[in-house]
Formats: structure tokens, C-alpha cells, sequence
């Protein structure tokens, strides 16, 4: 590994059409909504930094500022600031006789389509670095 290795930094949102590719990918989004003198934002900032270095490529770690990105507030009915977002693709439901014709076939796990975009986790405030760990790798994020 080189000495001066480029970290891994968190992705500054301009336009909530940037989020669509982020989305396609697969890998869980982590959404840290903040704004410019907010204090806790402050405090939150060195923590979802840390997380972008950790994670690398295994997920999106975004900065969204509801000053500067015009209707991302009201997208997500951002109220105060910190606030986390976490979207992923949430696995789509089978039916009961889906279950049945599967433990029928042997135990095969049948296959399931993938579902909508949807958010998955939700809270405001600040929030200790471990339990942002275990929500992006209960989603399917790894450490690099």
C-alpha cells in the first residue's frame, strides 16, 4: 500500500439526481443531513468521516446540505439537523405458498425479486459511531 494512499472520503450531494446511481448500485446509502454552524453537525462530521474511510467502496457515505441542495429537506421531511438516512433495497416478500413450494423443493431458497428503493433506518440527533457501524453492515456494508 503506498504511503500517501487517498482516503476515502464522504460524497458531497449537489443535486438529489446524484443519488440514483448510488442507489442502482445496491450498496446501503447512509444520508447525513447537515448544515453549515450547527454544532452537533460538527461533532457528527469527524464520525461519518471515519465511517467513509472504514467502509471504502462496500457503501455510499453522503453529506447533504439542506442549505445548498435545494429540496432534499423536504424530500426526506428533514425537521432538524443531524439527521440519518439510510436507504437500501429491501428484500421483496414471498408469499406463503412461495415458502411452502420451497421447503417442498428442499429446503432451496427461491428466488426473490429485488425490492424498491426504500429507507430502511431513520434517526436525528447525534449518534455513537457503533450503532452507525451496525446499521450499514446489518445492510450489507463491509469493512475495507
Amino acid at each position: 500500500m503506498p504511503v500517501f494512499a487517498r482516503k476515502q472520503k464522504p460524497t458531497r450531494l449537489q443535486s438529489l439526481d446524484e443519488l440514483d446511481p448510488m442507489l442502482r448500485s445496491g450498496k446501503p446509502v447512509l444520508l447525513d443531513f447537515m448544515q453549515v454552524g450547527c454544532a452537533p453537525c460538527k461533532v457528527m462530521d469527524g464520525i461519518v468521516n471515519e465511517l467513509a474511510v472504514e467502509y471504502g467502496d462496500s457503501a455510499h457515505i453522503v453529506k447533504v446540505d439542506v442549505g445548498k441542495v435545494p429540496g432534499a429537506a423536504q424530500a426526506f421531511k428533514v425537521r432538524s439537523t443531524p439527521t440519518f438516512v439510510l436507504l437500501g433495497r429491501a428484500p421483496a416478500k414471498m408469499s406463503k405458498k412461495a415458502r411452502q413450494r420451497a421447503a417442498k423443493q428442499g429446503g432451496g431458497q427461491p428466488r426473490k425479486k429485488s425490492g424498491q428503493i426504500t429507507p430502511r433506518w431513520r434517526t436525528s440527533g447525534l449518534v455513537k459511531k457503533d450503532a452507525l457501524r451496525g446499521v450499514l453492515e446489518s445492510n450489507g456494508a463491509t469493512k475495507v
